[in-house]
């Protein structure tokens, strides 16, 4: 590619990394002089690029908003960027596009890229393993993440149709408080008006999101993540787990993710010594007890359990276990 053309498109990339660039760091990235900085923005102007010229002191050049797109233009690492997060948010159930849509768009940026980079990309895509499974959850249906996105920008409410985990299918008002992306599900946080409650709703199971007028003033302080993870850790289960703990919510937290568990520090009592540690309370809400006795152990703290007594039970049965596989001798050779 001749010089004058290849330095044409990278002023085209540095306009479309947004904002205003001044004709002398214009000059200096190109490696020009000014004047020549004004002859290719004529030439990206002659080629229907919506470049626009901002006069005054700290003035130069911009791309205006007009009517087409300038064309995409992504170095190494910003390709190899896009593709993997497209493959990678495909398996998580992170990408919102329905379909073949995450497909599809990669192939459209594959197929713009040079040769080299395209075989180069194809070689990581090809030999590149995931430890964790596929995600199993539906990605949200843009119909309904946008309006919604909109609605929780502008404070304003909407219509949902939304189908309950049961069948039950209900339309209601929501005053929307945020989104929020858990273990590849997309949850958005809002006030009920009608029941004068905050809710947690997944987004795939919403469907004809409609813009209300009016507005209403979002609560102080909100934190929709910390509501999602709460309102998973609280819903109903068959058992209900309280621990008390050694240690602060952080340690805990490093084997009972918060969607699982909600942890209080405890105060220490007026007779505890510097090295007693510090307590802090658990409450669980899980379909089995199973798998609890061995996180617990990994926890490596010591810890009580106030319920319930079932859970002692197998506790002590897998402190038996490894007690005796401790004890056996090695093979004999």
């Amino acid at each position: 590619m001749p010089r004058p053309i290849a330095r044409v498109l990278t002023l085209l990339e540095l306009l479309q990394s947004g904002g205003i660039r001044t004709v002398p760091e214009l000059a200096d990235r190109l490696g020009v002089d000014e004047r020549t900085v004004r002859r290719y923005a004529g030439h990206l102007i002659d080629l229907d690029v919506p470049v626009e010229s901002v006069r005054g002191r700290y003035g130069g050049y911009r791309l205006a908003p007009g009517y087409r797109m300038p064309p995409l233009m992504l170095n190494d690492d910003e390709a190899l960027a896009v593709l993997l997060g497209l493959v990678a948010g495909r398996r998580s159930g992170l990408t919102t596009a329905m379909g073949t849509a995450g497909e599809t768009a990669a192939a459209k940026i594959r197929r713009v890229l040079p040769e080299r980079l395209r075989a180069g990309l194809d070689a990581v895509l090809a030999t590149l393993a995931f430890t964790a499974p596929p995600g199993e959850a539906g990605p949200p249906d843009s119909a309904v993440l946008l309006p919604i996105a909109d609605a929780v920008t502008r404070h304003r409410p909407v219509s949902i149709r939304y189908t309950a985990a049961d069948g039950r299918r209900s339309e209601r008002t929501l005053h929307p408080h945020g989104i929020v992306a858990h273990s590849g599900r997309w949850y958005v946080t809002a006030a009920d008006p009608a029941i004068g409650e905050d809710r947690t709703f997944r987004l795939d199971r919403i469907s004809g999101v409609r813009t209300l007028p009016g507005s209403f003033e979002p609560p102080a302080g909100v934190d929709p993540a910390k509501r999602v993870l709460t309102g998973l850790a609280t819903a109903p289960y068959r058992h209900e787990v309280t621990l008390r703990v050694q240690g602060t919510a952080e340690q805990i937290h490093a084997r009972l993710p918060a969607g699982i568990a909600i942890v209080e520090e405890l105060p220490p009592p007026d007779d505890a010594g510097p090295v007693s540690g510090r307590w802090a309370r658990v409450d669980l809400r899980v379909e089995r007890l199973d798998w609890l006795p061995a996180v617990l152990a990994s926890l490596d703290r010591p810890f009580v359990i106030e319920r319930p007594d079932e859970l002692r039970g197998l506790v002590e049965a897998l402190a038996e276990r490894l007690a005796a596989s401790a004890r056996r001798g090695r093979p004999l050779v």
